[in-house]
């Protein structure tokens, strides 16, 4: 029986581009070549799609363009090829595909983009379709939803670029400092402050309008983040365990979410089986609520007096080993290989394939 061709695709024009090659290494190295054949496609950071056939070493090392390992290859939106086209080749040559697994954070990758042009070929995704790749990545329409379902969430107003910041610094005074200020559709917290005072909100409304043309100002929240990792899709789901975030001082910037300088990743969080319980069963209210599919990582936030309050939804979370959703996977019984494979079987059992 022929293996069924499972690509995966990595990089991308995200300042998350370097995070996203160690994802796509790991999950590449865990599929299960008995099961299937891999093909890799990978996206520079001008935009360029290619099909690279070097060694998966090379994708973690960043050195994946160099060694003439690359080829041009496009996703053909025509359903009657289901693959990549290869236009170099001299001839009009394909490779059909079973299965696409997007390992792309961040823009043009997380937000629904590519998941649109894969469902647009008929392409079977592991993961979260378009309409919930996007809902997740607005921060601001994915809080909305989640409060329509009854779950909590922070206190929040929304700029865009044309609008005069004053009246928004002035509603946030009233509220009282912390206050977070966050590009509305941006991953891996870039572009996030922690505003500590009035005077430091126009530095911080500037910073986030770098990433997004859409600016959230959220009042902070007491306690501190936990996550919850949940796969399957409808009523078919289950969630990890949950982690908690323990810091220091700061918030969970870029910086510490990949190198934990000043702060430390609790699985399973320090909190009662009771309380992990009610943060599993809310995380799977959001997960449906905004029809997540396959997987993603739900964040919340835990505070003293045990309120759970909704943060975001990270659809393509990071997928390393050590990474926080294959650790609450792992926790619940889920080791790296086996979630993995899961998460291709199930994307290919839902497609009929």
């Amino acid at each position: 029986m022929d293996k069924q061709i499972i690509a995966v695709v990595f990089g991308g024009q995200s300042p998350e581009h370097t995070v996203s090659l160690k994802s796509a290494a790991a999950v590449i190295k865990a599929i299960d070549r008995k099961l299937y054949d891999v093909v890799t496609i990978g996206i520079d950071r001008s935009g360029i799609w290619n099909h690279f056939s070097g060694a998966v070493e090379l994708i973690e090392a960043d050195a994946w363009r160099s060694g003439g390992f690359c080829e041009r290859a496009f996703i053909a939106p025509s359903r009657d090829v289901k693959g990549i086209l290869l236009p170099d080749s001299g001839e009009n040559k394909f490779i059909k595909l079973d299965a696409v697994f997007p390992m792309l954070h961040g823009k043009n990758g997380e937000d629904g983009t590519i998941q649109g042009l894969l469902e647009l070929a008929g392409i079977p995704i592991v993961g979260c379709k378009t309409l919930s790749s996007a809902l997740c990545m607005d921060k601001d329409k994915a809080h909305k939803i989640a409060g329509l379902a009854g779950v909590k969430t922070p206190e929040s107003v929304v700029l865009e670029e044309e609008d005069d910041i004053g009246p928004a610094i002035a509603w946030a005074s009233r509220w009282g400092f912390p206050l977070f200020v966050k590009p509305v559709k941006s991953g891996s917290s870039l572009g996030i402050t922690k505003a500590l005072d009035a005077s430091e909100m126009p530095a911080a409304i500037a910073s986030a309008f770098l990433h997004d043309g859409e600016v959230i100002i959220e009042k902070g929240i007491d306690g501190f983040e936990v996550g919850c990792a949940v796969m399957g899709s409808g009523n078919d789901i289950v969630a990890g365990s949950v982690d908690e975030i323990e810091l220091t001082e700061g918030f969970f910037n870029y910086t510490e979410k990949y190198t934990l300088q000043t702060s430390a990743i609790h699985v399973p969080a320090r909190i009662s089986s009771r309380k992990a319980g009610e943060i599993q069963n809310t995380a799977k209210v959001i997960y449906k609520a905004l029809g997540c599919d396959g997987f993603a990582r739900v964040d919340m936030f835990l505070t003293p007096n045990g309120e759970i309050v909704f943060n975001e939804v990270n659809t393509i979370p990071g997928f390393t080993g050590h990474s926080r959703f294959p650790k609450m996977m792992e926790d619940a019984g889920y080791p790296f290989e086996i979630m993995v494979n899961t998460l291709i079987g199930s994307a290919l059992n839902a497609a009929g394939a």
